[in-house]
């Protein structure tokens, strides 16, 4: 069976295992304050030009999404996403269950249109009735988005301009991360996703690890959020657990090379795809590639791969993702390429 159902199949990179084992029997403080977790900040705040940011390590990233919403929402407040946003698709109604409402825009290959939100914001503020209405209290994005799409640095500038005009944290989803880094033609750097947003997270489930976000708040984090964090459940004993792992993707690149090659075998997916006459349903850059499939292909391509189903494009005709990861051989990608 070849799998491409998802890029968070395998474990871990041997490099974090061999990581792991090798700080096993150290004893360390508890609750993210070890040695490891503090030398892996070090590297993440050079990585994104953030001295005085604030990171904090949640171990998946739903917990991640919810977490940043309940704490940093007013009670009155919600959360604005594209419809297609994680937290609005896929998440189970996990925000809602904090007391927040997500407020889902139009998307556009999976993104928020700076005009549009910027519409949506100002047009709440002039209803004369906005007092009775939930206010828009958070703007949510992903980079890469659903759709394996990327931001432009105009348009992230200008939606980060947006909610510095009204207050608004703008909070960035960066469960992939590390293949929008690595994408031709990718505007955006860690940097820049530092000075534009107010708090972001840094996937590494999905990158190696075998669990784990950063948290980074490029400017400092709420008061007590460490108090925040326990209250939700969500903070680690063996905060090490995460600390370790992170320092291993820190080191030497790691994080970045293991994007890149994502990115590598999605594109050479993508190309072998298009030699054999498919067609895709959006432009993909990213290590995520949505494949139109006759249905009477699918039976004989579930037997022997594993892929998402997406959605129904017509009576005839799914859209399935495969999604290629870290640790996808390039072998495979020509065997499924073979079977195709």
């Amino acid at each position: 069976m070849l799998y491409f159902e998802n890029d968070y199949s395998e474990g871990a990179h041997p490099a974090v295992l061999r990581r792991l084992v090798e700080t096993n029997l150290t004893s360390q403080p508890g609750y993210g304050a070890d040695e490891y977790s503090e030398s892996a900040k070090a590297k993440i705040r050079a990585a994104c030009s953030a001295p005085k940011a604030d990171i904090y390590f949640i171990s998946g990233g739903t917990q991640t999404n919810a977490l940043v919403a309940g704490s940093l929402l007013r009670p009155y407040e919600g959360v604005v996403s594209a419809a297609t946003g994680h937290i609005n698709a896929h998440e189970a109604g996990a925000v809602e269950f904090t007391g927040h409402k997500v407020l889902p825009l139009p998307h556009h290959e999976g993104k928020i249109d700076p005009g549009e939100l910027r519409a949506f914001v100002d047009g709440f503020y002039s209803d004369p009735n906005h007092e009775h209405m939930v206010f828009p209290g958070m703007v949510y994005v992903s980079h890469p988005t659903e759709y394996g799409t990327l931001y432009t640095l105009s348009e992230l500038t200008a939606i980060s301009e947006i909610c510095r005009e009204r207050r608004i944290p703008l909070f960035l989803d960066g469960a992939r991360l590390a293949a929008g880094l690595a994408a031709e033609g990718a505007e955006l750097s860690l940097p820049h996703i530092a000075r534009l947003c107010d708090v972001f997270y840094i996937g590494g489930t999905k990158c190696g690890a075998l669990c784990g976000e950063a948290l980074v708040f490029p400017n400092g984090a709420p008061e007590h959020f460490l108090t925040l964090i326990k209250q939700r459940g969500a903070l680690l004993a063996k905060g090490r657990l995460c600390g370790v792992q992170f320092d291993a993707l820190f080191t030497d690149g790691l994080y970045f090379e293991l994007g890149d090659h994502a990115v590598k075998t999605a594109m050479r997916l993508k190309t072998g795809l298009l030699e054999r006459g498919y067609a895709l349903h959006i432009n993909s850059p990213t290590n995520q590639q949505f494949v139109i499939m006759p249905n009477s292909k699918l039976a004989e391509l579930t037997s022997k791969v594993r892929y998402s189903f997406w959605e129904p494009l017509d009576d005839d005709r799914t859209v399935i993702r495969l999604a290629t990861s870290w640790a996808t051989e390039m072998s495979d990608v020509e065997e499924l390429l073979s079977l195709l």
